[in-house]
């Protein structure tokens, strides 16, 4: 997928509140952005921290910019907006790029499933069990080249793993797509210090027949001109 355009540099002040970002962009001016990440960010808010920010597409958003992506003072790239995997996905089944996964003609997002649910997508084709796909977003990097999900404590997710092992009970495929959003990684690993909850819920989910795929993302300079970020290739998973 494209990246937003135009693009501005600046440098970061502080994230606040979440969903908030104060930011002096290289022009000098001083902003406050939306951050769309919930999480918690670990790494990658850290004041004077290079960032890019683009405009807000709404002209009546309460805030005039957005917070894309995020430079650490190790050159890491990463993008921060936690909507961006299931658009990359999305384009990513469309064109068959995920092997794994590859050969349903139908991809259904946001399917209602079991209480209180919903799947990012439900592949279906005929002659095929239909598979539930997850997408989780990957942004944590504490060791060079290991990425671990999650960044905090996420009851909601531990519930998709059991959602997703009780729909393989069932006959059904089932699969948690981990989405890198950040250059430079090599294997995928769980922050079981962080959440052992997470931790124990994916490896009961893992133990009962759910699929556990992660891959890497291309993310080209914000700084040029026509830029993209997309899924590339697949990335080991190391046991829970």
């Amino acid at each position: 997928m494209k990246m937003p355009s135009p693009l501005h540099r600046g440098r970061l002040v502080q994230r606040y509140k979440r969903f908030l970002a104060d930011i002096v962009l290289d022009d000098g001016r001083e902003i406050t952005a939306h951050c769309p990440n919930p999480g918690s960010m670990m790494g990658l808010k850290d004041a004077d921290m290079t960032v890019w920010v683009s405009p807000a597409a709404n002209p009546k958003a309460k805030l005039g910019w957005r917070w894309d992506f995020a430079r650490r003072s190790d050159g890491i790239l990463a993008g921060i907006n936690t909507n961006v995997p299931n658009r990359l996905v999305k384009d990513a089944l469309a064109e068959g790029r995920i092997a794994e996964i590859a050969g349903y003609p139908d991809h259904r997002p946001e399917v209602r499933y079991r209480e209180g649910s919903r799947v990012d997508f439900l592949l279906s084709g005929e002659g095929r069990p239909p598979c539930y796909l997850e997408v989780k977003n990957v942004h944590l990097m504490r060791s060079p080249g290991l990425v671990e999900f999650p960044d905090s404590v996420t009851a909601r997710g531990a519930k998709h793993m059991g959602d997703l092992a009780a729909m393989r009970a069932e006959g059904a495929r089932a699969v948690v797509l981990f989405v890198v959003q950040m250059t430079g990684a090599t294997r995928l690993s769980l922050a079981a210090d962080l959440d052992p909850g997470y931790a124990r819920a994916f490896a009961e989910a893992r133990s009962a027949g759910v699929e556990v795929l992660a891959y890497a993302c291309r993310i080209d300079d914000p700084d040029a001109a026509g830029g993209e970020i997309a899924l590339t290739h697949r990335i080991a998973v190391e046991e829970a």
